[in-house]
């Protein structure tokens, strides 16, 4: 099976569709997508794949049905606003983001955020009324906000969801501290607040480069005595080492050894927990053990005898 990569809308991204026969780059394609059919453009030349599951090309665009589907483009941006106009004489607790022309004009999406369910049963009467189509209003997450919306990362180039990422993958305060990067919400969250995309990307690699490196706080033996390790540098492979005197070594992981704990550290043995350690203790433990054979016996002859009376 051969595939191939194809650009849908600035919402959709990049997906790998199956190719069908005669697709090469710049065609103009035809594909049912989750969200319907859509007009798409290649941009990668067919190859072998062993991915399953992949939506199928469904067949070539005409130049008719181009030319027809990106004059409904030209219309999106008067849906836009007479939806944003809608919104505000409702005063719906909801913030639009965008719209958009299916291809053929079989449906009219309608993308917004909100911290809350919106009852906008309303504003789609209002909104079938003016446009004679099929609409369908999607609230979307802060994710797919910066998205539609764009912007500049912290490392100056335009945020990555919208240049390329087409799917979000879980990024985890784990991979941060992985990579030793410092817990400032400012350096590393995107734009819409979330942990950046990008921790993800090089994640796996330091978790290999990071695999023999003894832990954080993990007593080691190095050519300048002994110490514990106060930090990791996988891309050098190098670790930074506090001494017993104070001093701070940094030097290759390879010349690092785990020490030996002190004796004076290690647990007690369980087994022995509650053994007497000498005589007196063995003495004395016997003395506290309570007699159970005369747990239920009478003290005296006087209490035998009352509750004999009973």
């Amino acid at each position: 099976m051969k595939s191939c990569y194809v650009s849908i809308d600035r919402l959709t991204g990049i997906v790998e569709l199956e190719a069908i026969d005669d697709i090469k780059t710049g065609d103009f394609i035809v594909s049912e997508l989750d969200k319907g059919t859509c007009l798409g453009t290649v941009i990668s030349e067919p190859a072998d794949t062993t991915r399953e599951g992949l939506k199928k090309i469904g067949r070539k665009a005409t130049e008719q049905e181009v030319k027809d589907h990106y004059a409904l483009k030209e219309k999106e941006q008067y849906s836009f606003d007479f939806c944003k106009k809608k919104i505000q004489e409702m005063a719906l607790p909801m913030k639009l983001l965008s719209t958009e022309y299916l291809f053929g004009g079989t449906k009219l999406l309608f993308y917004f955020i909100s911290e809350n369910r919106v009852d906008f049963r309303e504003l789609v009467k209002e909104l079938a009324k003016e446009f004679k189509i099929r609409i369908e209003l999607r609230q979307v997450g802060v994710r797919d906000e910066a998205k539609i919306i764009g912007g500049l990362g912290n490392c100056g180039n335009t945020i990555c969801c919208r240049k390329f990422l087409n799917n979000f993958s879980i990024v985890s305060i784990k991979m941060v501290k992985e990579q030793s990067l410092a817990l400032n919400p400012s350096k590393i969250s995107g734009i819409c607040g979330r942990l950046m995309c990008c921790l993800a990307y090089e994640y796996e690699t330091y978790v290999s480069c990071k695999k023999n490196f003894p832990k954080i706080g993990k007593r080691v033996k190095t050519p300048q005595g002994e110490g514990k390790v106060v930090k990791h540098n996988a891309l050098a492979s190098t670790i930074s080492v506090q001494l017993d005197d104070g001093k701070e070594i940094t030097l290759p992981v390879k010349d690092v050894s785990a020490a030996e704990q002190p004796k004076g550290n290690q647990p007690p043995n369980v087994s022995d927990k509650n053994k007497p350690k000498n005589d007196n203790d063995r003495t004395q433990a016997r003395e506290k053990q309570p007699n159970h054979g005369n747990h239920n016996k009478p003290k005296n002859n006087i209490g035998s005898k009352k509750t004999n009376n009973q």
